[in-house]
């Protein structure tokens, strides 16, 4: 004996109540009426009908609800998905319907800071900021159990998820790390976190992050070693214009026939012009006012 069940359709489907005003004169008609009938005397059978009038038009009136902009109602008939309601204003449904409202409306979400490994092991302190919105309110209430939840623990998951596959700082010249680059990383993040949150029905609008740092233990490590990178970084430039502009004065002086040098003039030329031009001090010259001859 095999057992099944019949799958609830999770896809949204849009329906339209009718207008409110009109089925809230109509029904207040029918309690006047129904209250007439049981004031005016007539019998037993006309008091009952006026009683039955004033049950039937009162548990109508649950019936009317309003909607405010950028919110849906999703009905669900005796536990099946009846249809969602997207119009802001003032309807009338079947009074039998369960209704429950679901925001429409552009939601932020700022994930806790994260202390989590990067690329290379290193311990990184990371936040992120999810902008997001439903837009398919019968997934979003079906499809999972709590979805502010969902989109919250899921943001998460992606972030950590996008921590530990890049490096805090590019250590070779062209690599992506989340701090040098920025709008890649943000854009990365946002597929990822859409990916998670599509059988949700939510839509992912923007996802950055919002708080990037080294943990607290190895801040000081890692703030050496900035400064080390940085200072060879401009020692290097520094001995390539230093290089370019020695060999620009050997040329002008070759081109210009000013001096003839041989090679070991040459030598310390250039050792004494890249004592100059490298120095982290101003230098001192030495002028050489002759030679002394015995």
């Amino acid at each position: 004996m095999t057992r099944g069940s019949n799958a609830i359709s999770t896809d949204e489907r849009v329906i339209s109540g009718a207008n409110g005003w009109v089925m809230l004169v109509i029904l207040l008609v029918a309690v006047g009426f129904g209250f007439l009938l049981i004031v005016t005397p007539g019998g037993p059978a006309k008091f009952v009908a006026g009683v039955v009038m004033l049950v039937v038009a009162g548990f109508c009136l649950k019936g009317l609800f309003t909607l405010e902009p950028n919110q849906a109602a999703v009905m669900i008939f005796f536990g099946s998905y009846a249809g969602t309601l997207r119009e802001s204003g003032f309807f009338w449904v079947n009074p039998f319907y369960a209704r429950t409202r679901v925001s429409l409306r552009i939601n932020n979400w700022n994930t806790p800071v994260l202390k989590v490994n990067d690329e290379r092991g290193s311990p990184i302190e990371i936040a992120a900021v999810v902008v997001w919105k439903v837009v398919d309110s019968a997934e979003a209430m079906f499809q999972v159990d709590n979805y502010e939840n969902f989109v919250h623990v899921q943001s998460e998951a992606a972030l950590r998820n996008l921590a530990t596959t890049h490096p805090y700082d590019a250590h070779v010249e062209g690599q992506m790390s989340l701090r040098g680059n920025t709008a890649v990383v943000a854009d990365a993040l946002k597929r990822e976190v859409q990916a998670r949150l599509e059988k949700a029905g939510v839509e992912v609008l923007e996802s950055r992050i919002s708080h990037l740092a080294y943990a607290p233990e190895i801040a000081n490590a890692m703030l050496r070693r900035q400064q080390a990178s940085a200072v060879i970084a401009a020692r290097t430039k520094i001995v390539e214009g230093a290089v370019s502009m020695v060999q620009m004065a050997l040329d002008e002086l070759a081109k210009r026939s000013v001096v003839q040098l041989d090679e070991e003039r040459k030598a310390a030329m250039v050792s004494n012009l890249l004592v100059v031009l490298c120095s982290e001090r101003e230098t001192q010259p030495i002028v050489n006012s002759g030679t002394l001859h015995n």
